[in-house]
C-alpha cells in the first residue's frame, strides 16, 4: 500500500543490506513512505523479477506476466557494489538487467548504469508499462524529476519493445553514441 493509500500494480521488494549511508539510502526513504518493503534476509525475500545487473538478459515489457504473478513483483537488491554479484545469485525469481540509463540521483549524476534502487525500481517500471508508479515514487525526492528527463526518450523505447532483443538493440543505439 502506497502513501496515497492506492494499491500499487506491481509490488517493490528490497533485499537490504544495510551497508550505506543511512541518510542517503533511497530504499529506506522508499520504505519510510510505504512504497516497498525492505527484507534483511535472502530467504524472506519473496522471488519476482530481479533487478541484477550481472544478469545475462535485459529487462523488456514481455517481462510483466499477468495480475498475482511473481512477475508483479519487482526486487532490488540495495548492498555495496562490492558484495553485488554474489548476493544477487542468491534471490528466487527472473534475473533480468536494466539497459543504459543514467543516473540523476547527486551522488552518481549523471553516470550510466549506476542508479540507486529508487531510480532502478522507475527506470523498471517505466519499461514496464507502469510509468504513473514510477513517478510517485519519485516525487519522494527532489532530484526524482531529474532522474526521468535525463532518461525520457530511452525509456520510451525501451517501454515500447516487444522483448529482450529489442531492448538491447535499443540499448546497443544509445551506448553507440557515447
Amino acid at each position: 500500500m502506497s502513501a496515497d493509500g492506492l494499491r500499487a500494480a506491481v509490488e517493490l521488494h528490497v533485499r537490504y543490506e544495510g551497508d550505506d549511508d543511512p541518510d542517503k539510502c533511497s530504499a529506506r526513504r522508499l520504505a519510510q513512505f510505504d512504497e516497498t518493503e525492505l527484507h534483511r534476509a535472502t530467504r524472506s525475500t519473496p522471488p519476482g523479477i530481479v533487478l541484477n545487473p550481472f544478469a545475462d538478459q535485459a529487462l523488456s515489457p514481455a517481462d510483466r506476466a499477468g495480475s498475482g504473478s511473481r512477475t508483479d513483483r519487482v526486487v532490488a537488491l540495495d548492498c555495496s557494489w562490492e558484495t553485488a554479484e554474489r548476493e544477487a545469485f542468491d534471490l528466487e525469481g527472473l534475473h533480468r538487467s536494466l539497459p543504459f540509463l543514467v543516473a540523476g540521483n547527486p551522488v552518481n549524476y549523471g553516470t550510466a548504469f549506476q542508479l540507486n534502487t529508487v531510480e532502478a525500481f522507475a527506470g523498471a517500471l517505466c519499461i514496464l508499462g507502469e510509468r504513473d508508479h514510477a513517478e510517485r515514487l519519485l516525487e519522494h525526492f527532489s532530484w526524482g524529476h531529474t532522474f526521468l528527463e535525463l532518461n525520457e526518450e530511452p525509456l520510451e523505447r525501451y517501454a515500447a519493445c516487444a522483448d529482450s532483443s529489442e531492448v538491447v538493440a535499443v540499448q546497443d543505439d544509445y551506448l553507440a553514441e557515447e
